[in-house]
């Protein structure tokens, strides 16, 4: 059985790997600040999109990553997220987005479930 953290491991791998191929530049991976963290930091031409990344095991398989993010850690991720492009002067200017991608394993079939515009900032 694949422990909880190697799981979610793999699981942003495989996120990293689909977003790189849909034309996406990976800026930061596990980003941390005051107990936040997120877990993808990607930009497509000037949308800077933070991205949480759930991974399921065949047990979950109908379960949609949004259904799974709480108030509690988006409040978490937007506050993280602020942080972020306060000290990376260089995104200020680029649009947010926060996307949720569930990353689906099945034995060795892996379906991968991205939604844009999972949350809003308020």
């Amino acid at each position: 059985m694949i422990s909880r953290t190697r799981k979610g491991k793999k699981g942003e791998d495989v996120a990293v790997e689909y977003l790189t191929r849909k034309g996406y530049r990976i800026v930061s991976r596990n980003f941390r600040w005051r107990g936040g963290e997120i877990d993808i930091i990607a930009r497509k031409k000037r949308i800077l999109v933070f991205v949480e990344v759930r991974s399921f095991s065949t047990s979950a398989m109908e379960i949609n990553p949004v259904e799974t993010i709480g108030p509690y850690k988006i409040q978490k991720l937007i506050k993280t997220a602020e942080f972020f492009v306060e000290t990376h002067p260089e995104f200020q200017n680029h649009d947010l987005r926060f996307d949720a991608i569930g990353v689906k394993f099945n034995g060795k079939d892996v379906k991968i479930d991205h939604v844009e515009n999972a949350f809003l900032k308020e």
